[in-house]
């Protein structure tokens, strides 16, 4: 596959010799991640995709200060990642929205958290315009679907200004529709803002559909098995002969290329 690659040079996170143990429920010490290395470039889109308990979310809380590793460092344009800070936005399965802010308030806590609100609440209605949720200001979270939560989300994270945005499978529990039209607006906003983007996700056709590269990981303990290029242009079309054939040599990565999906229902 061609290294060739539309994002600006550079490195802005590295990931160095990180290994992750704890203790689960049961007192057995569980190795979540072994000798990541991993280096990101600044502006790209990059999926991390895995079996379910690969490590995939432990590495994305790592990157975001909410873990630590036993071993190993972390690192944000050289500066050493030690705890949660705005420059790295996360956007959670669920939304994580306050149920009792409205739209316009959610998006707000960000901007209250870091104690900038007054100066910066003019960018409000910039972010809800910019994931197109205008008209919706005042409305709250049981008042709009999952997607349109899921979008409110990634404004409250975008509206800090991140480095990097960190999306934890954030259209996992969505239909296929709503997980559509939320995976366009990723791809619109990472466009306009030249944000670099590192999204966890089990959906092969979506890492190829939206990322620059996809890191593939093996079941635990969580190793990078092999990082692949996606050297196709946008928009792409899910059914071409390349994607097709993209997504074939990643499944048979994971032993299932040959496995044939179940219907979903029959006519």
């Amino acid at each position: 596959m061609s290294t060739n690659h539309p994002v600006s040079e550079g490195i802005i996170l590295k990931i160095e010799n990180v290994n992750r143990t704890y203790i689960d429920e049961d007192d057995n010490q569980v190795e979540a991640l072994q000798d990541i290395n991993l280096s990101v470039r600044r502006g790209e889109f990059l999926s991390i995709i895995g079996s379910s308990g690969c490590g995939k979310t432990t590495l994305l809380r790592l990157i975001a200060g909410l873990d630590k590793p036993e071993t190993g460092k972390l690192t944000l344009d050289g500066e050493e990642i030690v705890g949660p800070d705005p420059q790295r936005g996360y956007v959670f399965q669920q939304g994580g929205l306050f149920n009792w802010l409205t739209v316009e308030k959610n998006i707000a806590t960000g901007l209250k958290a870091r104690r900038v609100y007054k100066k910066n609440k003019d960018l409000i209605s910039h972010y809800i315009n910019l994931v197109g949720l205008t008209g919706f200001e005042k409305a709250y979270p049981h008042q709009i679907s999952g997607g349109m939560a899921q979008r409110v989300a990634i404004a409250r994270a975008l509206i800090n200004n991140p480095k990097v945005l960190l999306l934890d499978e954030p259209m996992g529990a969505l239909d296929s529709f709503t997980r559509a039209d939320i995976q366009e607006k990723l791809l619109e906003l990472h466009k306009k803002n030249k944000t670099t983007m590192i999204l966890v996700t089990h959906d092969v056709d979506e890492a190829i559909y939206l990322s620059d590269r996809i890191v593939i990981m093996t079941p635990r303990p969580g190793k990078i098995s092999e990082i692949m290029e996606v050297n196709l242009p946008h928009p792409r079309d899910r059914g071409s002969t390349q994607f097709l054939a993209i997504r074939k040599e990643i499944l048979e990565k994971f032993h299932l290329a040959s496995a044939l999906p179940q219907p979903e229902y029959t006519i």
